[in-house]
């Protein structure tokens, strides 16, 4: 009977465990005693060597490779479920993981899920973490509905396309806190030793005040997918997503947030003003869909440091991934990791190592959660992310904001109720999708692209 009932303990320890690892621990801490126990509850209820069971919504390049980087950690870790909008995308990616992976997938039939209720369904599976790696303007919708079942979270940037998108994401990650829910986002420069140690000698003074920075993301461009004859419209954006604001947000969003992020991290937080220009040079392809090439914008702190923020795709010009910093006593390379003094000779150097952060945020958040810790990314992730849209309202608008002309603001541009899509309403291909083509007023824009593109000095942007 002791042996039985020993056993029974140890049963039920695990299934209380297991309860609490599903639930994050939702609930509301209220009043002192709530408070009291829960950093005990926490460290009693970690994961520990306890097998945490991951879903993936989104299953392109970038959603399969957080997966794969997720069942890289140290642990016991399992994928259970899968969801995209497209089968082809599901089974191309389950076939990847498996040849990497074979022992910790198990999603059969029943838990590989298509369409674009297939969110929900990965959600409700029996997963402790939910990976959110559609197109980014579904990530508010996937984020709530992931906050709201009680999962721990893993985004990737950008959190969303516009300002009404990314409030969604700031409330639902009050309600993330309050259910002590992990959340992290996919900007990984915040988990790679070379920047941590080279925006922390920044902050302490190693060039002085701050008095002017530049971000880069220039480059040659990203692929382009044909139409095919068989797609609806919705169907062709949804392929073709990195061309539709709905969908990407445009470059500055998609790619050149990374930059932006570092910027507001040694600034502790987003710019007050903003200030650009932008256009399309060369990309005016029947498949270029309706953003930008290049983007240019001034970006002013609250402090009254200057960011000049910088991205093209074009081929063939200067290229830099970068940030920089300059300071009263010297100069920062910050993605390069070196500091140089006064007189442009180099004081310090990170040296060789401390990157690879698409790996190691996932090896932080899970280490974390078998800590007991609940780590929380999500405000910086989202005003990082509405730092860019900010960028693409200026440059789109030429800083015209309906207003004679004035200089944007960023809480305005956070408080414009204008919306690319409503996500929630789109259930199938045939919907309609939420940018028409209007190849007559394409022409007099003189774009082989059928979709109208905003004009400075006439785009109303907030």
């Amino acid at each position: 009977m002791a042996k039985k009932d020993s056993k029974n303990k140890t049963d039920a320890a695990q299934t209380s465990r297991r309860d609490f690892i599903k639930t994050g621990s939702s609930m509301l801490v209220a009043g002192g005693a709530i408070a009291g126990t829960l950093s005990i509850a926490q460290s009693a209820h970690a994961f520990g060597s306890d097998q945490i069971k991951i879903g993936l919504v989104g299953c392109g390049g970038r959603g399969t490779g957080a997966a794969d980087q997720a069942m890289n950690t140290e642990g016991d870790t399992k994928l259970v479920a899968m969801g995209d909008v497209f089968e082809d995308r599901l089974q191309q990616s389950l076939r990847s993981l498996k040849s990497r992976h074979a022992k910790q997938i198990d999603v059969p039939e029943d838990r590989q899920f298509v369409g674009f209720d297939a969110y929900k369904k990965v959600i409700d599976s029996d997963c402790d973490l939910v990976i959110l790696a559609t197109s980014p303007g579904f990530r508010p919708l996937h984020f709530e509905t992931a906050v709201n079942a009680g999962k721990h979270i893993f985004m990737e940037k950008p959190v969303g396309t516009d300002a009404p998108g990314i409030r969604r994401v700031l409330e639902a990650n009050k309600i993330a806190k309050e259910k002590n829910l992990a959340v992290a986002v996919g900007l990984q420069r915040h988990h790679e030793k070379a920047y941590i140690e080279t925006i922390n000698r920044l902050k302490d003074g190693a060039i002085g005040d701050i008095i002017f920075c530049r971000a880069y993301w220039n480059s040659g461009g990203v692929w382009t997918r044909n139409r095919s004859a068989s797609q609806t419209e919705l169907e062709y954006q949804m392929r073709n997503w990195y061309y539709f604001n709905w969908l990407c947000g445009d470059h500055i969003v998609e790619q050149h947030i990374h930059n932006i992020d570092v910027i507001n991290w040694l600034m502790d937080g987003p710019p007050e003003t903003a200030e650009g220009q932008g256009g399309r040079q060369v990309r005016k392809g029947a498949d270029n869909g309706e953003i930008y090439d290049h983007h240019m914008i001034e970006f002013t702190y609250p402090n009254g440091v200057k960011m000049l923020s910088s991205c093209r795709h074009i081929p063939g010009c200067w290229n830099s991934v970068s940030e920089h910093a300059h300071g009263s006593k010297g100069y920062a390379d910050i993605s390069g990791g070196k500091i140089y003094d006064a007189k442009g000779d180099l004081a310090w150097s990170y040296g060789q190592g401390g990157r690879g952060g698409h790996q190691e945020e996932h090896h932080d958040l899970f280490a974390s959660l078998r800590k007991g810790e609940r780590p929380n990314e999500g405000d910086y992730g989202a005003h990082s992310t509405m730092t860019a849209i900010f960028g693409r309202m200026a440059t789109y608008s030429g800083g015209h904001s309906g207003k004679g002309g004035q200089v944007l603001k960023y809480q305005d541009a956070l408080n414009s109720e204008i919306a690319l899509a409503d996500f929630d309403k789109l259930t199938s291909m045939d919907d309609e999708a939420p940018v028409k083509p209007n190849p007559e007023a394409a022409e007099k824009q003189r774009e082989q692209s059928p979709y109208v593109v905003p004009m400075p000095g006439e785009s109303i942007t907030i």
